[in-house]
C-alpha cells in the first residue's frame, strides 16, 4: 500500500532556512521506514495558504523547504518520492465554486509570490498539484442552486453545466472544481502540471443544522467516486488524465473539535466497524451493494435547536472537565450564566450537569453565528428536545 507523509506546517520555515535541517528531517522521519514502507508522496504542509496568520512566516517558504527536501532526497538516492503540498479550493479567487471553471484564477495575494514558483517546482520534478476538493461544502452552501445528485457524482444526474468559455459539458461538480484548478494553473503558464486529489469525501453524520450529512449520501459519493475514477479518469478539460485520489477519511475522528461533520467523514467508526461497505477499487457494481438507510436531512432543519451536556458525558461525569467548560462558557458574552447564579431562575437543580447544559446553550446561542460550535471538548451535543423546565427557559436557535 502506497502512503504519503507530511511535514507539519510549523516546521516549514526551519526547513526552508536550512538544508541541514531538511536533511535531518529526512533522516529522522523517512529513511528509517524505507523500503519496508512504500512512501510515495512527501507533502510539505497542509492547506498552508488557507491560514492567514502564518502568511508572513510561512507562505513564501513552502517552495524553499520543498527544494531543500528534494535536494536531500536526491543526495540520499531516494528517487521515487514525489514532493508536493496540499491546497484547499480557497487558493482560487472565488473559492470552492468558481463558475465557469475556465475563468478560475489564483488569488492575487499568492499567485505570483507562491503559486508560480510552486508550479515551476512541481513541473520540474514531474510531481502533482495536490488539491482538497469537497463537493459537500459547495452543495451545502449553495442554497439549493447545486442539485444534490450533481454533487454526489450520480451517473444518472440530470443536471448539466456547459462552460461558456470552453463549450465543455460537466456532469458532476467534482469535475468542475478540478478543471477550475487546471484553468488557474494555465493562467500562470503551467497548465501541464498534473493534479492529485489529496482529500475528498462526504460526511456520514453531523449536527442538526448541517444539511445532507448522512450515511446514505456518504456511501453514494464514495462509491460513485471509486467507480468513476476506475472507469473514466480525467475531466472534461483533461480527458483520460489519471490522478491519485485520497478519500477523507479512514476513521470517524470522534474527538475532533468543531461542527459535527468534522467527526463524521470516516469509512469506519472509531471502534473499527464499517460505516457502510465500499469497494475503493471501483469494481463492485453499484447495484450489488445492500440497501442504505434513508437520508433524513437532505433539506435544512428549520426547527429550534439547543446545545446541552452530551449524554455520554452525563453518564460518566468528569466534574473537573465539566467545571472547566462551565467556567469558560460563563466567562464569555454578556450575562451568559446569570440565570444559574444563586436565586436565578435556572439555579435549581443545583448540579454541575444542569448548570453545564444551561451555560453551554447560552454561550452557543450567543456566538454560533460567529463560528462557535456545540462541542466543548466533546462534552456537549445538539438536541431538538427543549431542555427548559419550570421557570427556567433555554433560548433556542
Amino acid at each position: 500500500m502506497a502512503v504519503s507523509i507530511m511535514v507539519p506546517n510549523q516546521l516549514i520555515p526551519d526547513l526552508a532556512a536550512s538544508y541541514a535541517a531538511a536533511d535531518r528531517w529526512v533522516a529522522d522521519n523517512l529513511l528509517p521506514y524505507l523500503p519496508r514502507t512504500r512512501v510515495k508522496y512527501l507533502l510539505v504542509g497542509n492547506e498552508v495558504l488557507s491560514d492567514g496568520s502564518i502568511a508572513a512566516s510561512t507562505w513564501t517558504r513552502i517552495v524553499p523547504a520543498m527544494e531543500n527536501l528534494h535536494r536531500s532526497l536526491r543526495a540520499r538516492r531516494v528517487n521515487r518520492v514525489k514532493l508536493g503540498t496540499t491546497l484547499a479550493m480557497d487558493a482560487l479567487v472565488t473559492g470552492a465554486f468558481p463558475r465557469p471553471p475556465s475563468a478560475a484564477a489564483f488569488r492575487p495575494d499568492i499567485a505570483e509570490s507562491v503559486l508560480r514558483p510552486l508550479l515551476r517546482f512541481l513541473e520540474g520534478t514531474n510531481s502533482y498539484y495536490f488539491v482538497d476538493a469537497y463537493t459537500y461544502f459547495v452543495w451545502a452552501g449553495s442554497n439549493g442552486t447545486v442539485p444534490l445528485d450533481y454533487a454526489l457524482l450520480q451517473p444518472a444526474a440530470r443536471a448539466r453545466y456547459v462552460d461558456p468559455g470552453t463549450g465543455l459539458t460537466y456532469t458532476n461538480l467534482l469535475d468542475e472544481m478540478l478543471d477550475a484548478v487546471g484553468a488557474a494553473m494555465s493562467k500562470l503558464g503551467h497548465g501541464g502540471v498534473r493534479i492529485a486529489v489529496a482529500e475528498t469525501g462526504w460526511p456520514n453524520g453531523g449536527d442538526y443544522d448541517q444539511v445532507g450529512a448522512n450515511v446514505r449520501n456518504a456511501a453514494v459519493y464514495n462509491r460513485n467516486l471509486a467507480a468513476r475514477m476506475a472507469r473514466n479518469p480525467g475531466t472534461p478539460a483533461r480527458p483520460g488524465a489519471r490522478m491519485p485520489v485520497f478519500v477523507f477519511s479512514l476513521y470517524n475522528e470522534n474527538l475532533k473539535p468543531g461542527p459535527g461533520t468534522e467527526r463524521h467523514w470516516g469509512l469506519y467508526y472509531a471502534n473499527g466497524t464499517a460505516v457502510y461497505p465500499v469497494d475503493l477499487t471501483g469494481r463492485r457494481p453499484l447495484w450489488a451493494y445492500p440497501p442504505l438507510p434513508a437520508a433524513g436531512n437532505d433539506t435544512p432543519y428549520k426547527g429550534p435547536i439547543w446545545c446541552v451536556l452530551a449524554g455520554h458525558a452525563g453518564r460518566k461525569l468528569n466534574e473537573t472537565a465539566v467545571g472547566d467548560a462551565l467556567t469558560y462558557a460563563c466567562g464569555q458574552g454578556n450575562g451568559t450564566c446569570d440565570a444559574i447564579q444563586p436565586g436565578g431562575e435556572c439555579f435549581q437543580p443545583n448540579t454541575g450537569a444542569a448548570h453545564a447544559s444551561y451555560a453551554f446553550n447560552s454561550y452557543w446561542q450567543q456566538f454560533r453565528k460567529t463560528g462557535a460550535t456545540c462541542y466543548f471538548n466533546n462534552l456537549a451535543e445538539q438536541t431538538i428536545k427543549d431542555p427548559s423546565h419550570g421557570s427556567c427557559k433555554f433560548s433556542s436557535s
